[in-house]
């Protein structure tokens, strides 16, 4: 059995090791030139650490990324809302980490080279694929001319504008936006508490996460990932005129929203003012699909369920879909019928996230407190009772899959 996975992302590559596992070889092709350490900070929580850790892993994250312990969630004053420990302080098995993105790319991708070989193709532009004579025939565009590979199924993990998937639904029109835009950033900075924490402040329409994602340049300090998520338009409306998350920010469209937010924690001014370069884009997702495999191709992360970025859980979620296709693949007979399998346990739990997440995922409670006192609060437990910011918090992380009985299974 030979697989092409389209994209060398954190889905695809994981989807690499994990094949590699089973005894299936693959052959990963990305349409960029090269691959670089591009973006910020996402989080990976313990129910797809898991997975990393079983490949061997753990060592590396461990050096290169920060083991998040503690979530505070507060209004956009920074009064708490709600606090909770995290990873191996809350009794999971494995961390939650945070990490830069483009680190934990290069970390798998090293891998892959170690252990796969050279199996990573970069400058393959995906233009069309098709299906016939029990095979799939991949249609690409290089540098050096048209290429034509084939294999025994495709696999398409090449994100939210997924070439794969508009061959599978040529009418699914573009992502869907909420109406809020993102800025991103990150710089080395003095670290709050005790260097491992996130804090969450705002609520539905303004909102702003902190959170350190690698060691600093001192002792005292971390390099700090910030996102700043704001409402400019009503949910449902076009796209602003750019959707590429790599497009560096304006700086006076972010400076003039950065008093909305004030935290006893850090500097929130000095932090942001302070970031020589960052990005923004559109927070967008999709609808869930009626299906995600047709024969021998399937999809496989943001190509099969982009979700808004909350919950830390979209990375985290390509992990489990590489896990759990990875499994099938090695107990199944056919491609075929390991596709349909692999579908038929991710993807209505999948779009029961993506559901979630347009609701507010986890931050809800803090949704709730933005709604019942936008303006702060005397008394927390009066407002809103602690069995209800619990029920809020616990039934995300069952929807989700990162209960502690679950992943400690």
């Amino acid at each position: 059995m030979h697989l092409l996975i389209i994209g060398a992302g954190i889905g695809g590559l994981s989807t690499a090791l994990m094949l590699a596992e089973q005894g299936i070889s693959c052959s990963v092709l990305e349409q960029a030139p090269e691959i670089r350490e591009v973006g910020v900070g996402i989080n990976i929580l313990p129910h797809a650490v898991k997975h990393l850790a079983r490949l061997g892993l753990l060592g590396e994250l461990e050096a290169n990324a920060i083991p998040t312990g503690t979530l505070i969630l507060a209004n956009r004053f920074g009064q708490e809302v709600w606090r909770e420990v995290r990873g191996a302080k809350a009794g999971y098995d494995v961390p939650q980490f945070s990490i830069h993105r483009g680190r934990l790319q290069k970390i798998l991708l090293d891998a892959v080279r170690e252990r796969v070989g050279d199996v990573v193709r970069v400058d393959h532009r995906l233009t069309g694929f098709v299906q016939a004579d029990g095979a799939a025939t991949a249609l690409f565009e290089t540098a050096q001319g048209p290429v034509t590979l084939q294999a025994d199924g495709l696999i398409g993990a090449d994100g939210i504008h997924s070439v794969v998937r508009k061959g599978l639904f040529p009418d699914q029109g573009p992502p869907l936006w909420s109406g809020v835009m993102m800025w991103r950033g990150a710089r080395d900075w003095p670290k709050f508490l005790d260097g491992n924490s996130m804090t969450i402040l705002g609520g539905r329409r303004e909102k702003l996460v902190v959170y350190p994602i690698a060691p600093g340049t001192t002792e005292d300090t971390r390099l700090t990932n910030w996102v700043i998520n704001i409402g400019i338009a009503a949910p449902g409306s076009p796209l602003p005129q750019s959707e590429d998350w790599s497009r560096e920010g304006a700086r006076q469209a972010l400076l003039k929203r950065i008093d909305r937010f004030s935290s006893p924690l850090l500097d929130v001014r000095g932090l942001l003012e302070s970031t020589p370069q960052f990005w923004e884009h559109p927070m967008c997702d999709r609808d869930a699909l009626p299906f995600w495999s047709k024969d021998r191709v399937t999809l496989l992360g943001d190509a099969a369920h982009p979700m808004y970025p909350m919950g830390s859980n979209g990375a985290g979620q390509a992990i489990l879909d590489a896990a759990c296709l990875s499994r099938e693949l090695g107990a199944r007979k056919t491609v075929i019928d390991a596709f349909k399998a692999y579908e038929a346990e991710r993807l209505p739990l999948t779009a029961e996230v993506v559901r979630r997440n347009r609701l507010g995922g986890p931050e809800m409670v803090i949704d709730r407190v933005e709604e019942l006192a936008p303006d702060g609060f005397d008394d927390i437990e009066a407002l809103l009772p602690y069995p209800e910011r619990l029920r809020l918090s616990n039934e995300y992380a069952e929807t989700a899959g990162f209960s502690q009985a679950r992943v400690n299974a």
